[in-house]
């Protein structure tokens, strides 16, 4: 199979074309550092066009039935799986992670289609008893309207598709603006959705600044909800923002994931899993595992398992088939990774391994392990986004569970333990939207995925996920 990138254009009213002044910006593949095609840049022009669209587009599809906009979006999931390895490719053409990472995000995000899908034939109102027999009361669930969303460039389709899928499925239209970085897998992701049947008007895909796409979109009239997945400043300017216009709002932001382990904890398992976790996408994961809080009988183990295994990771090209870790998305990853890592050994911590950058072509980094690292340090209060793992001790589960709540974010958190009893009260205690004891289980498109504190509000996963996109409106008559 020939496969090339592409020009990405925009997608307005069942088009796809390019912006009405012509601009584009070049992309790039994070692993050569050469521009490998171009994407278009979204003005205001095509944003009013693209709002017209939209208006018209909930105007039909709020009107198309449950069922028939469960058809359209299973055949998109099908077109999908069908696409899965050339959307692969391009993924980690603009992305860097590795092709086995790629597809797998792909393949993902047609399980999301089909169970949204399925979920918004379920949007039931409800029947209320009434005070008097011959007077009838109910609710109605109805699409809340036009929706505004916008993604980040570490998983293109997957953070789209938990939005799209979502609007689409309570018979919402939306105006999604996609991650310059990465255009072409989420723009594949929309040809699979118009392929299928999604009339025109119901999905647009834009480009461009972000800043004015967000201000311009957000206070919008036509616009009646937004759904943000970023950084924790951008989300908190965006939400005040929706705020200030009585817009609904889904807020996915950052994390600073802790992670405990305790002395009767299976701590080969441990390393193994959060190894791998950690180091996937280069660790540029939102809910990414980064402060490591080893109960001290076997802080030693765990340490030196860890090291090791990040030792051992193949970093390299995605398209090459051994690679298991890709380059950074960007180049302006590893300046700020630089500063992290040499604020943490100013401070007093442990530089055990990693810390540099690979080569001088493309963004690589090396897998780098931190141990034994103040507070105080900037990347004990910061998101790293990258593969940095810092490793601390503890004595005391008091201890762990404050210092895992410490941050104001709360994002996930994980936890291996061989007590019942622990499970439970890190269960209760830990602060965090997500946690996920002895084993990985976050992610699935049946299950909550959101956080509390600074690190947002809402779910993009799970039966509550919809409840978002839409209105509940109450009804009553006499009989």
């Amino acid at each position: 199979m020939a496969l090339s990138y592409p020009d990405v254009q925009l997608f307005i009213n069942g088009e796809w074309r390019p912006t009405r002044s012509g601009k584009t910006i070049p992309v790039v593949d994070p692993a050569t550092d050469e521009q490998i095609g171009t994407v278009a840049w979204a003005g205001k022009e095509d944003l009013d066009e693209a709002l017209a669209a939209a208006a018209e587009g909930f105007r039909v599809w709020s009107r198309t039935s449950a069922y028939d906009r469960c058809k359209i979006m299973r055949k998109a999931a099908e077109l999908l799986r069908e696409r899965a390895e050339s959307i692969a490719w391009m993924m980690t053409r603009e992305q860097g992670k590795p092709l086995a990472q790629s597809r797998m995000e792909t393949l993902g995000g047609a399980d999301t289609i089909d169970w949204f899908a399925e979920e918004g034939r379920r949007a039931y109102g409800q029947v209320i008893p009434p005070r008097s027999p011959n007077v009838i009361q109910m609710t109605l669930k109805l699409p809340v309207g036009v929706v505004a969303a916008f993604t980040p460039w570490n998983f293109p389709i997957n953070q789209v598709v938990r939005k799209l899928s979502a609007a689409l499925t309570t018979g919402c239209s939306i105006i999604i603006k996609a991650p310059e970085e990465t255009p072409a897998s989420p723009a594949e992701l929309i040809r699979c959705f118009a392929d299928a049947g999604v009339p025109a008007g119901v999905v647009n895909l834009v480009y461009g600044i972000p800043a004015e796409i967000s201000e311009y979109l957000i206070p919008h009239p036509i616009v009646r909800k937004i759904t943000f997945t970023g950084s924790t400043p951008v989300g908190k300017h965006l939400a005040a923002l929706a705020g200030k216009h009585m817009k609904r709002a889904t807020m996915e932001l950052g994390g600073h994931a802790p992670v405990i382990v305790t002395a009767d904890a299976d701590v080969k398992k441990a390393v193994s899993l959060m190894v791998t976790h950690k180091f996937r996408n280069a660790g540029q994961v939102c809910v990414s595992p980064t402060r490591f809080l080893i109960e001290n009988k076997v802080a030693d183990e765990f340490l030196e398992g860890f090291t090791a295994a990040a030792k051992a990771i193949r970093v390299g090209n995605g398209l090459d088939p051994e690679t298991e870790m890709g380059p950074l998305a960007n180049d302006r990853r590893i300046p700020a990774l630089e500063a992290l890592i040499g604020d943490a050994v100013e401070r007093g911590g442990k530089l055990v391994t990693g810390g540099n950058r690979i080569g001088n072509q493309g963004y690589f980094f090396e897998p780098t392990v931190l141990a034994d690292v103040p507070t105080s340090a900037r990347i004990m209060n910061e998101e790293p986004f990258g593969p940095v793992a810092v490793i601390n001790r503890f004595d005391e589960l008091d201890e762990a569970i404050a210092e895992a709540n410490r941050l104001p974010y709360g994002l996930a958190a994980y936890a291996f333990t061989g007590s019942d009893r622990t499970a439970t009260r890190l269960g209760l205690e830990v602060e965090a939207g997500m946690l996920t004891i002895n084993h990985l289980g976050l992610a699935l498109p049946e299950v909550p995925f959101g956080g509390i504190k600074d690190s947002g509000y809402g779910t993009e996963g799970g039966s509550e996920a919809i409840e978002a996109y839409l209105e509940t409106r109450f009804v009553t008559r006499t009989a």
